[in-house]
């Protein structure tokens, strides 16, 4: 009898340790982000680390978010969609325009001296993504946030204060959109996503980049060019990006756990990342400004000039949206009138 009680005892206890017969323990989930830039550039650290520490805080540790930077998980930077679409990741941070034409309504956001405040443009990124994108273009995932940069300026190894003096400059443009405005303005586009630009900017693939001041400090723009060109009232350019998470992950987490996600998804996360990257400019630019690099700032009326000389680009979207059966006029309205009702 002694033998029997103790050989159940083992049993009991070799059930309990897999979890047969035991209660119902709360789900752990163990997620990958993944994305382009070094840990310590200012999206993750400033913006993603925190995010994902804030989800881990909420779940009680439940949700653990595992950071993989530098595509660190493999891949490029142009691969990470896709990467969250087959669970490769998954949540990835990615620059939409990495895949030319596949998500063309975004593109509004990028057209040039549209966005004037990235918080703004970013609430009203979302309030349109919700609207026209998130069952079409975006289907595939599930959206968490979306927003865009600061001012996007030129960091060019010549100065450039005309629209003139970009002709012939090899430049990295950052989306379809800037390519063709960079075209417009007589430039030769390279495209490449920004880990490429320090070293194609060192060995003179390129001549100049357009990125903003954020991640300058990251890449060591600062120390590679000597001249920087800033715009009056509203980007030169503006760079739209997309947190995006595997949907059949999201979908097997239990409810509490997804309604830690999207407490800490949506508008206001938005919102965050467009502010929180716009004042991450004014460092990087002070680096510039310590290195005694010349920042040519155009006035108002020199800037004029510019907006007068990119204006064929608004026209080419319009007619391209057509094709793609959008109204390319009414979003460009749709936009700018939600980015002045954000900017009150």
């Amino acid at each position: 009898m002694i033998k029997k009680r103790r050989l159940l005892g083992l049993a009991a206890g070799t059930a309990m340790a897999l979890g047969l017969g035991a209660p119902a323990m709360a789900q752990d989930v163990t997620l990958t982000l993944h994305q382009f830039l070094p840990a310590q550039a200012a999206v993750p650290s400033q913006i993603l680390d925190p995010w994902a520490d804030k989800i881990e805080a909420e779940s009680d540790g439940r949700i653990k978010i595992d950071r993989y930077p530098s595509m660190q998980l493999g891949g490029k930077p142009p691969e990470l969609y896709d990467q969250a679409v087959d669970g490769v990741a998954d949540i990835v941070w990615t620059v939409v325009g990495y895949t030319p034409g596949r998500f063309p309504s975004t593109e509004v956001f990028e057209l040039p001296f549209i966005t004037n405040g990235a918080e703004a443009a970013s609430r009203a990124y979302w309030d349109m993504f919700n609207e026209h994108m998130k069952d079409t273009e975006f289907k595939d995932v599930k959206v968490l946030g979306t927003w865009v940069h600061g001012p996007g300026l030129i960091h060019s190894s010549e100065p450039i204060t005309n629209p003139e003096d970009l002709n012939g400059v090899k430049i990295r443009g950052g989306s379809r959109v800037v390519n063709q405005l960079l075209t417009q303005l007589g430039a030769t586009p390279v495209g490449m996503p920004v880990p490429a630009v320090s070293e194609a900017l060192s060995k003179g693939v390129i001549d100049a980049t357009t990125i903003p001041w954020e991640v300058t400090s990251a890449l060591k723009i600062a120390e590679l060019v000597d001249n920087h060109t800033e715009f009056s009232g509203g980007a030169l350019y503006n760079i739209t990006f997309v947190v995006a998470m595997n949907k059949a992950k999201y979908e097997s987490l239990p409810d509490d756990l997804k309604a830690v996600i999207d407490q800490n998804s949506g508008a206001e996360f938005s919102a965050m990342g467009g502010r929180l990257m716009e004042e991450a400019d004014a460092p990087a630019r002070q680096i510039a400004v310590d290195r005694g690099n010349n920042i040519i700032t155009l006035d108002e009326e020199q800037t004029a000039v510019w907006r007068e000389a990119a204006e064929p680009v608004y026209a080419a979207w319009i007619e391209n949206m057509e094709e793609l059966g959008i109204d390319g006029q009414a979003r460009i309205d749709q936009a700018r009138e939600l980015m002045e009702k954000y900017s009150k």
